[in-house]
């Protein structure tokens, strides 16, 4: 049986909380409703990430990794892993765990009908300066894409991955999954799914990146929207 979903794990100095990514996951394998492979992408990292990623990589066949010359972003960590997977749907999972890799059954779910499915964090386990932060940007990127997700930072998704693989990625685009989805003419939904404290590393992320980041990467979408061009073949002789 080949491989339907491939899970995407970016990775930026998370050497603390690989051993328990690398446990989670391989219990998730057992019961995925997709037969289902994982890979890294170690964005840069500069501490001992890519060796504990050698290694886990090497005791489990399913498990596979890419590895940057240079910390590039988690927009170009997730775009390499669109670029590098060749099964019909792909998805992806912070390596904090704050989400659950066994929700992505709740997601799968769903992929008879839609082309990409989201998580939305019920019950968060974040800071309030956080929760706060996500949700203006939040309301800010749903007033400019008229997307109806309530929660695209949700690091559990999962995309038809032909879809995936057409957006034109930039820096801060992973927030504009569903809405870059929207452009060709795809489906999607959002559905909650459980949210727990981070255990090991820091977050990478900030009140700048939470708020005037998205709001500048709004008006790279505005653009990108009246730009963008999508057409469908009618007949090949």
């Amino acid at each position: 049986m080949s491989f339907e979903l491939t899970i995407i794990i970016p990775v930026y100095n998370e050497e603390d909380n690989l051993n328990r990514v690398q446990q989670e996951m391989k219990q998730f394998l057992s019961i995925a409703k997709k037969k289902t492979k994982i890979l890294f992408v170690n964005d840069g990292s500069k501490d001992n990430s890519q060796a504990l990623i050698e290694k886990i990589c090497k005791d489990t066949d399913e498990f596979t990794f890419i590895s940057f010359e240079k910390n590039a972003g988690l927009s170009a960590a997730i775009k390499a892993g669109f670029d590098y997977t060749n099964t019909p749907w792909v998805g992806y999972i912070d390596a904090d765990l704050q989400t659950a890799p066994e929700d992505f059954n709740i997601l799968m779910e769903f992929t008879g009908e839609y082309d990409l499915v989201t998580g939305v964090r019920s019950n968060r386990k974040d800071s309030f300066t956080k929760n706060m932060s996500s949700t203006i940007a939040n309301g800010i990127r749903r007033a400019f894409t008229h997307d109806g997700m309530d929660d695209t930072g949700c690091p559990l998704k999962i995309i038809r991955t032909d879809m995936a693989k057409r957006i034109p990625m930039f820096n801060g685009l992973h927030r504009f999954l569903p809405a870059m989805i929207l452009l060709q003419n795809g489906k999607i939904k959002q559905t909650p799914v459980r949210h727990f404290p981070r255990v090991a590393g820091v977050s990478k992320f900030n009140l700048w990146n939470r708020l005037l980041g998205p709001l500048q990467d709004c008006f790279a979408y505005l653009w990108m929207k009246k730009k963008y061009i999508n057409y469908s073949v009618a007949k090949q002789g």
